[in-house]
This record gives structure tokens, C-alpha cells and sequence, in this order.
């Protein structure tokens, strides 16, 4: 749970230390606005992945279930500023199935957190593994990091790709290559 007036106090501490005037009038509601905001963005610190993936259906079907193009939006932990982009998750069902909805709000659950992509990536596809028992798992997350396009190295439009497998699409090339064709 986010704490409003801790991070009302950081953020008073940060214009300060930028030569900022907090009490200006234009900054004045700014480390209240700021605090609402992380408790928005940072919802996901209090959920569990359990909770969306706990509602299943029996299902016979055992061929790939993909989701593609969640839009998500995560801050990374290194810099605290924003990356956003598309995650595609599949799985290979063993009798059970859940809704798909349940699959974004599993990404949103994970990216609603300080994160890293490549951590993210992972989190999601062991969710599922975890939660749903599937015969196999791949997640692949292409986003855009604020920090590589308007800081440091400034290179906007770059994207940075990252997944994982698990199950039967490690073992499986040519589910691997479905997920990829599906997913283009």
C-alpha cells in the first residue's frame, strides 16, 4: 500500500533539490497529485496474480491460447521512469482454461509494480505456470523505456523485446515459431 504522505514528503524534498519552490503556486498541489498518482500506478503492489487466474473453465481444447497486443504501462526500477508497450501471452491449456481477460489483468498486475522488463516477462509466464498448471507457457513483451529516449542515450522509437517459455514451449520449436508467426 502506497503511503500518500511519505511520498508527498519525497516529492517535496525532490522540487527542493531541483532549486524548485514548492510552495509556487503552480507546485503547490503538485506532491499531492504525485502521491494519488503512484497509488494509481503502483496498484499492483498489493495484488495477486492468484486472484484473476484462480477463475477457470474445464476445457478440452489443448492447442495455444494467445493474447496478443496488452497494452501495459510499468515504470522501470532503475530510473523511475515510464516503459510501455505491447505483452503477448500463450499458453497450452491441460484441461483448464481462463478467461482472457484474466491474462491482461495478470500483465497489469505485474506491470503495475517498480519493474524491469525482463523480470516482467518472467513473472507473467511463471504466474501462469503456477496458477493455471498449463502444459506450457511463453510471454513476449516489446516495449518502449523512457529512459533510453529522453534521457541518457535519447533514442526515441527503439524497443526492446524480451520472452520467456516454459513447458512445452521450450521443448517445441515449431510452437515457438507458431507463437511468433501469430504474433507478427
Amino acid at each position: 500500500m502506497v503511503d500518500k504522505e511519505k511520498v508527498r514528503q519525497g516529492v517535496e524534498l525532490i522540487l527542493e533539490g531541483i532549486g524548485e519552490d514548492a510552495a509556487r503556486e503552480g507546485l503547490l498541489e503538485t506532491p499531492d497529485r504525485i502521491a494519488r498518482m503512484y497509488e494509481e500506478i503502483f496498484a499492483g503492489m498489493d495484488q495477486d496474480a492468484a486472484e484473476p487466474l484462480s477463475k477457470t473453465f474445464h476445457a478440452k481444447n489443448n492447442e495455444m491460447i494467445l493474447e496478443k497486443d496488452i497494452t501495459f504501462y510499468s515504470t522501470c526500477e532503475h530510473h523511475f521512469m515510464p516503459f510501455y508497450g505491447k505483452a503477448h501471452v500463450a499458453y497450452v491449456p491441460d484441461g483448464k482454461v481462463v478467461g482472457l481477460s484474466k491474462l491482461a489483468r495478470t500483465v497489469e498486475i505485474y506491470a503495475k509494480r517498480p519493474q524491469l522488463q525482463e523480470q516482467l516477462t518472467a513473472q507473467i509466464a511463471d504466474a501462469l505456470m503456477e496458477h493455471l498448471q498449463p502444459k506450457g507457457a511463453m510471454v513476449m513483451i516489446e516495449a518502449e523505456h523512457m529512459c533510453m529516449t529522453m534521457r541518457g542515450i535519447k533514442k526515441p522509437g527503439s524497443k526492446t523485446v524480451t520472452y520467456t517459455t516454459r513447458g512445452v514451449f521450450q521443448e517445441d520449436e515449431k510452437l515457438q515459431n507458431q507463437f511468433f508467426t501469430l504474433v507478427k
